[in-house]
């Protein structure tokens, strides 16, 4: 019979590998919305170039995953039940805001849900501010960023390209929006499949099963490979909310918003810092919106959207909270 300690790391590193599976069709379809909306890619094409790309971008570095398992809380506040319940909480909130169409953050979800279970089990002050205040910081200003540079870089292409026939611009950008949609995937990789590496670690440590944080390679693989097989399940409600709802895209705009959107993700992981692919993809596409006219975006689907992101941070901790109140007195603490 399996020892508690070590049923809770197995079922810690599950549900990780879960949690990356949903990343994989939840947040990667922002990433391949808008190439499949302007018919650069067919939907087989786009899932199947981004699950491989995915892939490629998670073994790259292992930067974020060491801001995610080290910055939010101190190790000696961690239990494997504290892992557990932060990731089923996330899990829980990117399937509600995936039935829903909502391209809420991954990123957001599982910074929530270790924090709230790590207060249910020691109390506010477990918590790393210092910490929080960088991934919190960067979380804000990533989308603003992405609108204000996706704005920019429409103007340029509006300025460079205003002599041009419409029909020859939106063929010629259809192909240059394939190259620009596997950027956006790879660099999906290179930041959201860590997320999970950094919680697999983490576990690890707590476990005993490493001394010190460094991401096992194996650890690597299997996020990789988790969130290409999540992605290869594709994400059709949330392209449909990012790609076709929220603003009206053809190939150039796509070009700009998927460059633009990886040059932002790529700069921030090279730092460690965890952005979230969803806001940044979605600002990106507000500021190419932006630069046509004030009408040309839907409205009401970004309200929806800041709604979504506004409470993606308190409710999977609510619920990660509200997990760990519930199975600590089944698994122990």
């Amino acid at each position: 019979m399996l020892e508690p300690a070590f049923l809770l790391l197995c079922l810690v590193i599950v549900a990780a590998l879960v949690f990356d599976y949903i990343n994989g069709f939840h947040d990667t379809a922002n990433a391949i919305a808008t190439c499949i909306s302007t018919r650069a890619l067919s939907v087989k094409s786009a899932i199947i170039m981004a699950a491989v790309l995915n892939f490629a971008g998670a073994m790259i570095s292992t930067k974020v995953a060491t801001t995610i398992g080290k910055g939010i809380v101190d190790s000696s506040n961690v239990t494997q039940m504290v892992v557990l319940a932060g990731v089923t909480g996330a899990i829980i909130w990117n399937l509600i805001t995936w039935y829903y169409g909502l391209p809420s953050s991954s990123s957001h979800a599982i910074i929530g849900g270790i924090s709230g279970a790590v207060i249910a089990h020691a109390g506010i002050t477990a918590l790393k501010w210092a910490g929080l205040k960088k991934i919190i910081m960067a979380l804000i200003f990533s989308p603003i960023l992405g609108t204000a540079i996706g704005f920019i870089f429409m103007m340029i292409m509006y300025r460079v390209f205003r002599n041009s026939a419409p029909s020859g611009l939106n063929k010629n950008f259809r192909r240059l929006q394939v190259a620009s949609a596997a950027l956006m995937a790879f660099s999906h990789g290179t930041a959201d499949a860590q997320k999970s590496m950094g919680v697999i670690t983490l576990a690890l440590v707590s476990y005993g099963t490493i001394k010190t944080f460094e991401v096992p390679w194996e650890v690597m693989v299997a996020c990789a490979t988790a969130m290409a097989f999540g992605t290869a399940a594709g994400g059709w409600r949330i392209i449909k909310t990012v790609g076709r709802d929220f603003v009206k895209l053809q190939p150039v705009h796509g070009f700009c918003v998927e460059t633009a959107s990886a040059g932002v993700i790529l700069g921030a992981s090279a730092f460690g810092m965890p952005t979230s692919t969803t806001h940044v993809i979605t600002s990106t596409i507000l500021g190419v919106g932006l630069s046509k006219r004030l009408n040309a975006v839907n409205w009401n689907v970004a309200k929806r959207i800041l709604v979504a992101w506004v409470l993606t941070i308190p409710a999977s901790a609510l619920v990660a909270y509200l997990t760990y109140q519930v199975m600590s007195p089944l698994l122990g603490r």
